[in-house]
């Protein structure tokens, strides 16, 4: 049933805007998802405070944080697994200064019943009553996909200054339709104060156009995401409170939490506690009203992080389990500044 009502939804959301020339209002929405078990735990607010290789989603100039090469995977399934969530990057430091990074996601509903073709008339009355069934012989299947790789671009410009950008190439797939765009962020990260850190990305900042086969373009408007961090030591370890505020021009008004006339303001909030690199707990409140809860544990060369979530107040949606991977390739040799550093 779950599953039915949510193709019926994908319908509803895209098969009738296939004839529509231009709509803007949503149309980036399976950008805005969030990846990876430590940010999502603190309910994406991570612009301020992304060191990894997923800093490429959440603030492009971030990514000059990293001082080895690392990957980063993760998995996410929603609505009770109808909906699967991949998420994969690799991030570079070259030379001092400057960080390169590589990411594919991929959203995607797999395996959707095709019945058009299958229908059989049983009483040769030559319309398809109530009682007529398909034949499972002609069943057909087919996905609905959303792929997005990533390039970025970091620099440290001086200790307290940071900037980046991305380029994404986007490929979508419904069916026999499919579309293809481009879109470019650009980040900065300032620090004014020790251990704080203040963040802005420009999402879509050129105004993403997705061109579908059927001739309909879609445009993503501009996000502009503010971010806050702030790092405290205490009890032998790190507390770290972080804030995020996506800015949209979309007219959202009542689906936003709050909004200035067609300007909507979401806030997401996080805090986390990290035990002398050896273990974290999280909590958040995300964009969509959503309390979310993770947990970190610092491994040798590897952070294994999770999240959890809960969609609908009684359930009705299932529950969400985030698993990322880091794997970071800490040896000398790699290290930024050493003489094995790539561009060195």
């Amino acid at each position: 049933m779950r599953r039915t009502i949510l193709v019926v939804l994908l319908s509803l959301c895209v098969f009738p805007s296939l004839r529509a020339q231009t709509i803007a209002k949503y149309a980036g929405e399976f950008l805005a998802i969030g990846v990876g078990g430590r940010a999502l735990g603190l309910g994406g607010a991570y612009a301020a405070l992304a060191n990894d290789a997923t800093a490429g989603y959440w603030n492009p100039s971030a990514l000059s944080r990293i001082d080895y090469p690392e990957f980063v995977l993760m998995h996410d399934e929603r609505f009770g697994g109808l909906m699967n969530y991949d998420f994969g990057a690799v991030a570079i430091p070259y030379g001092s200064d400057m960080s390169f990074g590589l990411s594919l996601s991929r959203l995607s509903v797999d395996d959707i019943p095709d019945t058009r073709n299958a229908l059989i008339d049983y009483n040769n009355n030559g319309v398809f009553d109530p009682e007529d069934r398909p034949d499972p012989n002609r069943v057909t299947y087919f996905n609905v996909a959303d792929w997005v790789l990533t390039l970025t671009y970091a620099k440290r410009s001086s200790d307290a200054f940071r900037y980046g950008a991305n380029v994404k190439l986007i490929r979508r797939n419904f069916g026999d339709f499919s579309a293809t765009g481009v879109g470019f962020d650009v980040g900065v990260l300032y620090s004014p104060l020790q251990d704080l850190w203040l963040a802005a990305n420009a999402q879509d900042v050129t105004t993403t156009l997705i061109a579908w086969s059927t001739g309909r373009n879609e445009l993503v408007s501009p996000t502009l995401k503010l971010g806050a961090a702030y790092f405290l030591s205490a009890f032998n370890g790190r507390f770290a409170p972080t804030m995020d505020v996506d800015v949209r021009f979309e007219n959202r008004q009542s689906a936003s939490i709050a909004n200035i006339g067609p300007i909507s303001l979401d806030p997401h909030f996080g805090l986390e506690f990290d035990y002398k690199r050896t273990a974290a707990i999280r909590i958040g409140y995300s964009d969509v009203k959503q309390l979310t809860v993770g947990a970190g544990l610092h491994l040798r060369k590897l952070d294994l992080d999770y999240s959890f979530a809960r969609f609908g107040k009684e359930n009705d949606l299932g529950d969400t389990h985030r698993i990322s991977l880091r794997f970071m390739l800490q040896e000398e040799r790699w290290g930024r500044g050493n003489a094995g550093n790539i561009g060195e």
